[in-house]
């Protein structure tokens, strides 16, 4: 072994060792320490998912949000490390502060990001990188500081395998706690108040635990700045609701009369006047002033391209609006709806504001709700269907892109009579033509003959759908003995003629493993922004 490298393992081995002499932990004071290993690796992943789906929230595209996120704060943390190696003494007592830090920067970063992105999006990202790097910093100071704490001259290796054992439990406990519990049940902003008060009470546990180890004025004064900040971060965490709202409400328009944070999505709906619209993660799903221009457009031409009725497959549309148009046939004996998310279904049966608006269309004996996944039904289901409608949120993430890859699209024909047809929202052709082209190429990749349809929505702009059938050419038409607010035989036909800068372009097929959809989507978008 080189003489330098035996020269710096054994000056490391000798400041953690001279260090933790010094301290000579308890079998009681080390447990104390273990536990806080736990928790503190709790706070610490829980504030890099805090983050990155606020980010995700708020910006869109979750994989360059979790990305950033996530790299930034092994980057932070590995600052923090090395930081660790010019503290050489009073280990408890820097542990305390850091552990103080970690609480007010973690604990105050989801109410911090959103007041930002409310009041100016500028400095969203700078100001998202400086909490990063702040809260990263001290977490990758923790654990060099507690195995130092922890560790004695003849046990260094043993006391590392618990730090890291603990701190990688601690890791599993928040992956799992986070969508299951904290997100649906305390949404970001609260948990990220809780997590802080759990730093807080860390620290304030270790400096009970170590108070005679410390020089008594300074134990007073850490009492103290402990005491106040977890009065604080209490106060934060009663509070945060009404907090999380102020800031939420600046970013809609309308006034906001329904919130709710699902396991999936944040739920909103807002009110002015009579109109009311419905936002899933800040993405508006409908206007009632003009949803029946979409979803009139969405469900009666492909239902003309079918040959019978009898057994129609509604993925997504949770909110009842489809069901509603398909009651509208007496041909159709079954309705089943896909939805991921119950929250959304449920509501859609219970609150007025909606029931009005799809007439009750999900408690109709003939609709059968199913909350799974759409992909996984298509994939497991063995049942067939006349009609398939697919209105699923725009593919503005990877795992969205799923449910408009060629592979979903093939799976599709499982599932639909050969006589059939089906129909997808496509997004807009207009803001962004290529994913919208990308969506149609997709589908005739995956052996269907296409029927490209637009339409103006106000509160969309210009959209399109894709109609598509596996043997020949949707032929589609207007119902004569059904009652329509805005399809007639003349803007069919419009709706078939793309204007030159909506026409066809280049775009690729969006598979499972190269999702271009969404990269279309998001590289469209920011043109507008």
């Amino acid at each position: 072994m080189p003489v330098q490298v035996q020269q710096g393992k054994e000056a490391f081995s000798e400041s953690m060792y001279s260090a933790a002499d010094r301290v000579q932990v308890s079998k009681r004071e080390r447990a104390t320490l273990l536990v806080s290993v736990l928790i503190i690796a709790i706070c610490a992943l829980t504030y890099e998912l805090i983050v990155g789906t606020l980010s995700s929230y708020l910006l869109g595209d979750s994989i360059t949000q979790f990305s950033l996120t996530i790299g930034l704060f092994l980057f932070a943390m590995g600052i923090g490390a090395l930081l660790s190696r010019r503290i050489n003494k009073n280990e408890v007592r820097w542990f305390i502060l850091v552990e103080v830090f970690i609480g007010v920067f973690g604990g105050f970063s989801a109410a911090i990001l959103y007041a930002v992105f409310a009041t100016t999006t500028v400095y969203y990202y700078t100001v998202m990188i400086g909490l990063i790097v702040v809260i990263g910093a001290c977490i990758g100071l923790e654990i060099p500081l507690l195995t130092r704490i922890v560790a004695t001259r003849n046990d260094l290796s043993k006391a590392l395998a618990d730090v890291l054992s603990f701190d990688y439990l601690g890791s599993l406990v928040a992956a799992l706690a986070f969508p299951l519990l904290l997100l649906p049940v305390l949404g970001v902003t609260q948990t990220a108040f809780l997590m802080g008060l759990f730093n807080l009470i860390v620290a304030g546990t270790i400096l009970y635990t170590f108070r005679n180890r410390l020089p008594r004025r300074a134990t007073n004064g850490m009492f103290g700045l402990v005491g106040f900040f977890t009065l604080t971060m209490t106060a934060g965490l009663i509070f945060s609701n009404p907090i999380f709202d102020f800031f939420e409400q600046q970013l809609y328009e309308q006034h906001i009369i329904y919130r709710e944070q699902s396991r999936y999505q944040r739920i909103i709906i807002t009110r002015h006047q009579d109109d009311v619209r419905l936002f899933l993660d800040g993405n508006l799903q409908f206007s009632s002033r003009d949803e029946y221009r979409y979803h009139e457009l969405l469900a009666h031409p492909v239902m003309s391209a079918a040959r019978s009725h009898e057994a129609v497959l509604v993925l997504g549309g949770g909110d009842g609006f489809v069901p509603r148009e398909l009651l509208k046939y007496e041909d159709v004996e079954r309705i089943v709806v896909v939805d991921l998310d119950p929250a959304m279904t449920d509501l859609a049966r219970e609150n007025p504001l909606l029931t009005d608006i799809n007439g009750d269309a999900l408690d109709d004996p003939r609709v059968e709700i199913i909350n799974q996944d759409a992909f996984r039904y298509v994939q497991e289901s063995s049942d067939l269907f006349n009609v398939i409608i697919i209105d699923l949120p725009d593919p503005n993430n990877e795992s969205i892109s799923k449910l408009y890859s060629e592979q979903f699209y093939r799976f599709l024909h499982d599932r639909l009579t050969p006589d059939g047809a089906f129909v997808t929202q496509a997004t807009s052709p207009y803001f962004v033509r290529q994913a919208f082209w990308s969506i149609a190429h997709t589908i005739e990749a995956a052996d269907y003959e296409i029927l490209p349809l637009h339409t103006y929505v106000p509160s969309f702009g210009e959209w399109g759908f894709v109609i598509a059938a596996p043997s020949i050419p949707p032929q589609v038409s207007v119902p004569e003995d059904i009652e329509l607010r805005y399809l007639t035989p003349e803007v069919l036909t419009a709706a078939q003629v793309f204007d030159p800068d909506i026409a066809d372009i280049d775009a690729d097929v969006s598979t499972l493993d190269d999702p271009v959809v969404s990269r279309y989507y998001i590289q469209g978008w920011r043109r507008w922004d």
